[in-house]
């Protein structure tokens, strides 16, 4: 079956690659994917498949029918790209200006497309279906995972049974090009974004014993919030807060009404996750109170902590090692990124795992969410094939 798989993979492969550039090229935003979801459908098209349009507004789920029966596995690839100016200089940059595909979804949705095309051929040889998620808005909350679920993607759909397991990937700039990472259990942190507004008494900075300095206090919240982390964190249990933006309109004689904190709480627990939002907001407004201002808190909760279920993680990594070869897979640590394929794992078993895409020799080992991200395009050539692998292997009961 794999040598099968190895040699379909390469045979669609020049077709992965072309619908890669082409999305890339017309990189579009959460639930904005109109023209990505309308390729993504045609190409399901021409492949014999009905695709089912319209999902969580501009998502796509189809399904490859076995010749017998059996269980529903499922594959996702997320399809939207970021608010983000290219910098590659590759001829197939984007043409849209402030929109890059700089999280590789392009060609995660290209690899999702190119497994359809290597199952499709081998249905004869499968017992069950595989239902392919094409699923918008990965990248800005509540995430289309959330309103895909909503929909219905995870329970009967177009005549099919729901998944029994989920699997989906992410290219992975940091590993060389063609190598899996897997792990089980606790994998990506949930994510949340903290909002702080500290009121204080603005005026002459000459004088501020005559004011409630903001900047001050804000100092101040941001060194105790670093304690709610430090000092009250369960052993054992990662977490991390950081504030990326400070917002102070004064001047060097003049201290404002307000400043403004933005910042990331990442937790790898979800009781601990929630602990730590009351203590967030108890912390910083009663700090503010010791300085005579107040402070508002808004925590706006994203994607949950991301759990591979261990049974789909060890099939993963199994089918890995038989795909590439043992010294090609890597066992990962756990990740602070978040994915709202967490969604998903909630709700049945499933496994997420990375796909190698750097490339020293060629300088392709730029960042995710970089102007200069890019990707190897060879290991989509694995990525494709490890893809088609699980579900084959999974509906050939292995």
């Amino acid at each position: 079956m794999l040598d099968r798989i190895h040699a379909l993979t390469d045979d669609v492969f020049p077709e992965v690659v072309r619908l890669r550039r082409a999305i890339h090229r017309r990189p579009e935003l959460a639930f904005e994917e109109h023209e990505t979801a309308a390729l993504i459908a045609r190409t399901l098209r021409d492949i014999g498949l009905d695709p089912i349009e319209g999902v969580a507004k501009t998502g796509v789920v189809a399904h490859v029918e076995g010749a017998r029966s059996g269980p529903t596995v499922a594959l996702r690839a997320d399809i939207d790209a970021l608010p983000i100016t290219e910098a590659t200089g590759l001829d197939f940059a984007s043409e849209t200006p402030g929109r890059m595909h700089a999280c590789g979804h392009d060609a995660h949705t290209a690899m999702l497309l190119g497994a359809a095309q290597v199952l499709q051929a081998m249905r004869a040889d499968l017992a069950g279906t595989v239902r392919l998620v094409f699923q918008p808005s990965e990248e800005k909350a509540p995430g289309g995972a959330s309103v895909m679920i909503e929909e219905g993607v995870l329970g009967p759909m177009g005549g099919h049974d729901g998944p029994a397991r989920i699997f989906g990937q992410h290219v992975f700039p940091e590993l060389p090009a063609g190598t899996i990472g897997i792990r089980g259990g606790t994998f990506m942190a949930s994510a949340d974004e903290v909002y702080l507004t500290i009121h204080g008494q603005g005026g002459h900075a000459a004088a501020p014993h005559l004011l409630v300095d903001a900047v001050l206090t804000q100092a101040h919240i941001l060194t105790a919030l670093q304690a709610v982390i430090s000092r009250n964190r369960p052993p054992g249990i990662p977490s991390l807060l950081s504030f990326g933006r400070v917002e102070a309109d004064g001047a060097t004689n003049i201290l404002p009404d307000t400043v403004r904190l933005i910042g990331t709480f990442r937790a790898m627990d979800e009781d601990w996750r929630f602990q730590a939002h009351d203590l967030i907001r108890r912390t910083a407004q009663k700090t503010a109170e010791a300085f005579g201002a107040t402070c508002d808190v808004d925590i706006v909760v994203g994607y949950p902590v991301l759990n591979n279920d261990e049974a789909a993680a060890a099939f993963a990594r199994e089918t890995a090692v038989a795909y590439v070869g043992a010294e090609r897979v890597i066992d990962l640590p756990m990740w602070y990124a978040a994915e709202d394929f967490a969604f998903y794992t909630e709700q049945i078993p499933g496994a997420f795992s990375v796909l190698g895409v750097g490339n020293e020799a060629t300088g392709i080992t730029h960042g995710l969410h970089t102007p200069r991200m890019t990707v190897d395009e060879e290991a989509l050539r694995t990525g494709t094939g490890f893809l088609a692998a699980l579900a084959a292997r999974q509906l050939a009961g292995e």
